[in-house]
């Protein structure tokens, strides 16, 4: 099956078997592998990435889903420069294993864009549905609660 759609700002087209998922399609055929497996059943948020600018779990959503539309991974949120959150999460020594990582700073990219200000209960439910194995969390609000002060 062939799918057409916009990966990182950029057309693309890949040929999959039809039961493919954006999570395998993005790690295999199109070497974007900042999206991580973690549970294959969308509870772990480790291969979170945007569907028009919407947070999905790459592990469950069928490619055929992605037909026609535009997606973004961890490696497209920077240009010349990090992305301010990218940014916070080194200034904050977020990560510890980092495995987790680009599906927790897909989801906070998800947050201020739909609320540049939030209260701290706010990012903590947020970003509840994604799990960070090393307890990482207070740096993980501690970054984003960074950006948000800094807008």
């Amino acid at each position: 099956m062939k799918t057409s759609f916009k990966l990182n700002g950029k057309p693309v087209q890949v040929e999959t078997a039809p039961d493919a998922t954006l999570l395998w399609t993005l790690r295999d055929a199109l070497q974007m592998t900042g999206a991580k497996y973690g549970c294959g059943a969308s509870l772990c948020g480790a291969c979170t990435v945007h569907l028009d600018g919407m947070p999905v779990r790459a592990c469950m959503t069928p490619i055929s889903m992605v037909a026609g539309r535009s997606v973004t991974t961890i490696e497209g949120l920077a240009g010349e420069e990090l992305h301010p959150l990218q940014q916070a999460w080194i200034d904050e020594q977020a990560p510890q294993c980092g495995y987790c990582q680009p599906g927790q700073i897909m989801q906070a990219v998800a947050l201020l864009r739909d609320n540049p200000r939030p209260s701290r209960e706010q990012i903590i439910a947020y970003m509840n549905g994604v799990l960070c194995r090393c307890g990482a969390y207070l740096r993980i609000i501690k970054a984003i609660e960074r950006v948000s002060q800094s807008r």
